[in-house]
């Protein structure tokens, strides 16, 4: 008991405040509107200082298509599509009636802006892989802040584990095994004779953890139910999000002539293994596929379409494509270098 008692109890609201019992704004939904106002400014500053295929007047629109028709709705279709494909199948409705409740898969995100990227770059005469590379310097932003949220969340927890940071995650009430989850409820209700039926999912599980706040002994009975398990949205928030940035733009401006496709192609790499790392301390959320993760798998796809690009790269057609806006790959006639 002793032992419990120094982990982490995850009490955090995903609400930033509430309107009634059930709405309001939430810090999943801040966490996009954060990634895309920082991937704005980053870009807009690198576009002033000629190191985008973007003009600094195109960033404004760039970014915006790019969260609607990229971030949200490939984030969405991937979530039905790669996790939830049964579910989706049986009622495709869903995409829209919960798209408000999160359900966005950052492989499903990945591929709406390789699509989106290719349509724009199509339409504004630019290089696609050149445009990419614009790109990548700024969406693990996007991925830093969500896993941040996700915490928040307490949502896609990590394995157990006795690590001295570990966290107690009140969500897996809603996925113990029957047994469990019976003499949970029963030794709930003899600490609290008016504890929420769980079978009321996430809202019964946040009034839970509020009742346990004020009673002691609902606490106790929380704490020796719940497994202790790593943080592991805040590895991958670092891994994937905050490390792969930083690596990123360091090499975007250490060197300002690079071949187009350099940076999409290290994206690619480098999100496949931090993303493959980090699922080792990840509770898997769906079926195993070949013995992989659905996030492994995936991730795993990802390499060659990054060593692809680092070819295209290397051969030499990434510095012919690497004129920028009013360049020659870009709109109009002469015009300064942007690569």
């Amino acid at each position: 008991m002793e032992s419990l008692l120094a982990y982490y109890l995850h009490d955090l609201d995903p609400y930033i405040f509430r309107i009634g019992e059930r709405f309001g704004p939430r810090w999943y939904g801040l966490s996009y509107v954060a990634a895309f106002m920082a991937g704005y400014g980053i870009l807009l500053r690198l576009a002033r200082k000629g190191y985008t295929r973007l003009s600094p007047a195109q960033v404004g629109d760039f970014i915006v298509l790019a969260a609607i028709f990229g971030v949200l709705l490939g984030g969405r279709m991937g979530s039905m599509l790669l996790y939830q494909f049964d579910e989706f199948r049986a009622r495709p409705w869903i995409f829209f009636t919960e798209f408000g409740q999160g359900g966005m898969a950052s492989h499903g995100g990945i591929v709406g802006l390789a699509l989106f990227t290719l349509w724009y770059a199509w339409r504004h005469r630019l290089s696609w892989p050149g445009l990419g590379d614009d790109l990548v310097c700024v969406a693990p932003l996007g991925i830093f802040f969500v896993r941040l949220a996700n915490f928040i969340n307490g949502e896609l927890y990590g394995r157990a584990t006795r690590v001295a940071w570990a966290v107690l995650f009140p969500d897996e009430l809603t996925r113990l095994p029957l047994e469990r989850r019976i003499a949970f409820e029963r030794a709930a209700l003899l600490a609290d004779p008016e504890a929420p039926d769980l079978r009321a999912g996430a809202p019964a599980v946040l009034e839970t953890v509020r009742r346990a706040g004020e009673n002691p002994k609902l606490e106790e009975v929380l704490r020796e139910t719940l497994t202790p398990r790593h943080p592991s949205q805040i590895y991958q928030a670092l891994m994937e999000g905050l490390l792969l940035f930083l690596l990123l733009m360091a090499v975007r401006l250490r060197w300002k002539q690079l071949p187009a496709g350099l940076l999409t192609g290290l994206f690619f790499l480098g999100y496949a293994v931090l993303r493959i790392a980090g699922e080792r301390f990840r509770e898997p959320d769906a079926l195993p596929i070949y013995g992989l993760t659905r996030g492994e798998f995936y991730s795993a796809l990802m390499i060659p379409v990054g060593l692809a690009f680092l070819l295209y790269a290397w051969l030499g057609r990434g510095l012919k494509s690497a004129a920028g806006p009013g360049g020659g790959s870009g709109a109009g006639g002469a015009g300064p270098r942007r690569n």
